[in-house]
């Protein structure tokens, strides 16, 4: 709760004070009414007195009818002006929960993302987002509220009824509130597992749908559906539980409040009989004894909501109680301002190991001159993605250093960094969006000139030229629209928007064939001007003019040098080298 109530200090709704007094005051307007309208309605009746065998109307009966409608239309009409003054707070602070909670998961590890489903993640930050604005709700104006009319109609009872009225009224609401509360805490572990359920169903078909061509490639079509009826399988058992424990929970419910309204009736009538009460209080205790039901119901209601609210707050909260891995240090400071040449960056001694496998890389360290371009290569699994990695900032080494024009990049803030930095991957990841937003995706407020001078550098020039809505072209989900040489040089060409000293080329050819490679080399070569770049290839041919090639095997530095020094040594990268030249 403490965290919700920060949540709505943040939210930055205007007037945030005086419109969440308003919105209660509104709230215990409409519950006084609510409790005074069945007492005018009782005294109205008790008016009507009767003159030579008929019932005389007097002024008196006439103006509390019209208090009595009145009462009813003030509390009819209060939760409305309450929505419409608090819904400003309540729809702010679910727009800060779920920017918040988006933010924080974006600023989290690239592991922690490797490891978690998407939809799942998607899925826990919409739940606990709407959880919010019902959480507030329910607690400032149903649970508080409802208390207050609660003592207010039992007050009444006792003032204008008889205490046994009040007795029987209090007696009905704690058997009520007890049952309600161990049912509801019974049926938990149904919701938990329900939402269990729905986020692996929901994790799976976004999985599924995101990777549906190698679902189509491999035939798969058909168990991939298995899997997902499986797992929907899982969640309507968890439905029906939920649904039948929720059903057994209203019927309780329904037998103890009518219940004591019949027990309620039974009194009234033999206090009529009595002469202690007349006509007009029976109806006065009926009709208040049924107004304690609305907030009744409501309390079995929002109890239930609210616990299920909570469960989806709380993966929200354990989401963001994840402490990020890479966070700017306390004394962090930008990158000095680039020259022009390109950035100097250099391992020093680079341990790195990963949770997953033993082997990252043990001891390595290189110097790329400002301008320079230097490669790695090695089998897979031998570090080279990690010492991209590094170089990103996206983990940090656990011994050794990493420096980018003399900077340790613990010591660098991000945002200088990224602006710094630019990668060009073997996937280039595109959003479904158009051709000008994904370049412009690097720098958003690149004039337009800027964003087609990138693309014509990477050579998207024809092809956009030829496209009927030209830089407007939307290019599919991941870009599945384009071709794989297409996409590679829009990430060419969002690289080159971004002006980086360091460009990085994570083995961005290795997926095409040897024309488009050929081609995009070309462009490559071009674009490496006037910057440093670290390339990591595995084809051996389009790294021969790096300015120094290092070969890492397990994670260490196996061999270093020009491509004519290593075939000339005749070790690991020559016989890699005879190899491809012979394959090829």
């Amino acid at each position: 709760m403490a965290d919700l109530w920060r949540l709505v200090i943040r939210s930055g709704a205007p007037q945030l004070r005086l419109r969440l007094g308003l919105a209660v005051g509104l709230v215990l307007v409409g519950k006084l009414a609510g409790v005074a309208a069945p007492v005018m309605l009782g005294d109205a009746i008790n008016t009507l007195t009767p003159a030579g065998g008929a019932v005389v109307l007097g002024a008196g009966f006439v103006a509390l009818a019209l208090a009595f409608a009145g009462l009813r239309l003030l509390a009819a009409c209060a939760p409305y002006a309450r929505d419409a003054v608090f819904t400003p707070v309540s729809q702010a602070t679910l727009a800060r929960a779920a920017v918040e909670t988006f933010g924080h998961a974006l600023a989290l590890s690239l592991d922690y993302h490797q490891t978690k489903q998407t939809g799942a993640l998607a899925r826990i930050i919409d739940r606990g987002a709407r959880s919010t604005d019902f959480l507030i709700r329910s607690v400032a104006f149903n649970l508080g509220p409802t208390a207050v009319e609660l003592v207010l109609a039992m007050a009444v009872m006792v003032l204008r009824l008889d205490w046994r009225f009040a007795l029987t009224a209090f007696v009905t609401i704690v058997v009520y509130a007890v049952l309600t509360f161990r049912i509801t805490d019974w049926r938990l572990s149904h919701r938990r597992e329900l939402n269990e359920a729905d986020s692996r169903a929901a994790g799976l078909s976004v999985d599924a749908l995101m990777n549906y061509e190698a679902v189509k490639t491999f035939g798969s079509e058909a168990r991939t559906v298995d899997a997902y009826r499986a797992s929907l399988a899982d969640y309507v058992r968890a439905a029906v539980k939920a649904n039948t424990s929720l059903s057994l929970l209203n019927s309780v419910q329904a037998v103890v409040l009518n219940g004591g309204l019949a027990l309620m009736a039974i009194m009234a009538g033999m206090e009529v009989l009595e002469g202690r009460m007349r006509v007009g209080d029976v109806t006065t205790a009926i009709l208040l004894l049924i107004g304690i039901y609305g907030p009744l119901n409501m309390l079995g209601f929002n109890y239930r909501e609210i616990r299920q609210a909570f469960i989806d707050m709380e993966q929200m909260v354990a989401l963001t109680s994840v402490a990020p891995d890479i966070v700017d240090a306390p004394d962090a400071r930008d990158l000095p301002p680039a020259t022009g040449q390109g950035a100097e960056v250099v391992f020093e001694g680079v341990d790195f190991r990963h949770d997953a496998r033993s082997i990252g890389l043990i001891d390595v360290s290189f110097r790329a001159a400002p301008g320079a371009t230097v490669a790695l290569v090695g089998p897979s699994g031998a570090g080279k993605t990690t010492a991209v990695r590094l170089a990103l900032r996206l983990v940090d080494p656990q011994a050794g250093r990493v420096l980018i024009d003399g900077v340790d990049l613990r010591h660098a803030t991000q945002a200088s960094l990224r602006r710094a930095v630019a990668l060009v991957p073997q996937d280039v990841a595109l959003f479904n969006d158009t051709l000008y937003a994904n370049i412009a995706f690097a720098r958003p407020d690149a004039p337009p000139a800027a964003v087609r001078a990138a693309a014509d550098a990477a050579e998207l020039g024809p092809f956009i030229d030829g496209l009927p809505e030209g830089l407007s072209t939307r290019v599919g989900e991941r870009g599945l629209k384009l071709s794989g040489g297409e996409r590679q040089r829009v990430g060419i060409a969002r690289a080159l928007l971004a002006n980086p000293r360091l460009l990085i080329l994570d083995e961005a050819t290795s997926a095409l064939d040897g024309r488009t490679e050929e081609a995009i080399q070309a462009t490559l070569r071009k674009v490496r001007a006037g910057r440093t770049t670290l390339v990591v290839a595995h084809r051996l041919s389009t790294i021969v003019d790096a300015d120094e090639i290092i070969v890492l095997r397990r994670g260490r530095v196996a061999e270093r040098g020009t491509h004519a020094e290593l075939l000339a040594r005749g070790g690991e990268y020559a016989a890699l080298w005879r190899r491809q030249t012979r394959e090829s």
